[in-house]
């Protein structure tokens, strides 16, 4: 199994993320680091034995960069994952137990638990015209609206099953499905470019498994907090980029200017409302993924 983790400066966040990786598998693993250009050292630092430090030449974004770390890989699975996450022990053994379970999964995903012990709505739906404005309206100040509870699957005790798409910060991947579409859509620089992912898989026959069985803790933000201003614009870009190509062609010529104009004035709201730029706060505790 390849271990991709992309770095940007991970800073200690990747030395815990090695540390737990090693009690989250009994399976043997090699480690591949993406690098985008780190400055502090720390990539550097974890290199050694069952570790390669991959430089990318530079800060090619998310996707492009796990695209390069999977490059070449000859096992049967694929982790990729952001250096801020921290294995539960035993976590990645339960993503490879589910794999058995649903032999069509071409991508499975843990529970996600925020350090403050929230669960992150990290299974979703793929968004819809009315389900995204709703989410996109109400989500930053009413977290727990029906339209963000129905795209972020917020009811019920979470269970192991297909989801729409799955957070990117950690997922487990079927090789063999991986590369049949393609990767990463290298034109996302960051966002979304999880969510047009899985969305590939689907219409390759694939399915995306959430496995809440599976936790790992996501600290998150990290590198995207030393550049917030950058990253919340690249955010709506990509969001009209997914959105665009959904609604492609002749029929949906007049709704494309109209997404594009809601989400520069959800942009412009969010430089001055930092609430808007963060969106829906979780809303249920981890606890609920005790059985």
């Amino acid at each position: 199994m390849r271990v991709v983790v992309v770095t940007y400066s991970p800073g200690a966040s990747l030395s815990t993320f090695l540390t737990s990786l090693a009690a989250a598998t009994t399976a043997p693993y090699a480690v591949v680091l993406a690098d985008n250009g780190s400055v502090d050292g720390a990539p550097e630092a974890a290199a050694g034995p069952g570790v390669t430090l991959l430089r990318t030449g530079g800060n090619l974004g998310y996707g492009r960069a796990a695209n390069a770390g999977a490059a070449g890989a000859d096992t049967d699975w694929l982790v990729v994952a952001n250096p801020d996450v921290e294995w539960q022990p035993g976590s990645l053994d339960e993503l490879l137990a589910a794999a058995e379970r649903w032999p069509r999964a071409g991508c499975l995903g843990p529970a996600i638990r925020t350090p403050d012990g929230q669960l992150y709505p990290s299974a979703r739906a793929f968004p819809s015209l009315g389900r995204g404005i709703g989410h996109a309206l109400c989500g930053w100040w009413w977290p727990g609206n029906p339209w963000t509870r129905s795209y972020r699957a917020e009811s019920g005790r979470p269970v192991e099953g297909p989801a729409g798409w799955l957070s990117g910060s950690c997922m487990l991947l079927r090789r063999e499905a991986f590369e049949q579409v393609g990767g990463f859509d290298p034109s996302y620089f960051m966002y979304a470019e999880d969510m047009d992912l899985c969305r590939r898989l689907g219409e390759a026959g694939w399915s995306n498994v959430y496995v809440p069985s599976a936790v790992v803790t996501h600290t998150g933000g990290h590198a995207t907090s030393r550049v917030a201003k950058e990253m919340l614009a690249e955010h709506h870009r990509a969001l009209y980029r997914y959105l665009s190509r959904q609604y492609a062609g002749p029929r949906y010529a007049l709704l494309r200017p109209l997404l594009a104009a809601g989400l520069l004035l959800r942009y412009l709201l969010a430089r001055g409302v930092k609430s808007v730029g963060e969106g829906a706060a979780p809303t249920r505790s981890a606890d609920v993924l005790e059985p």
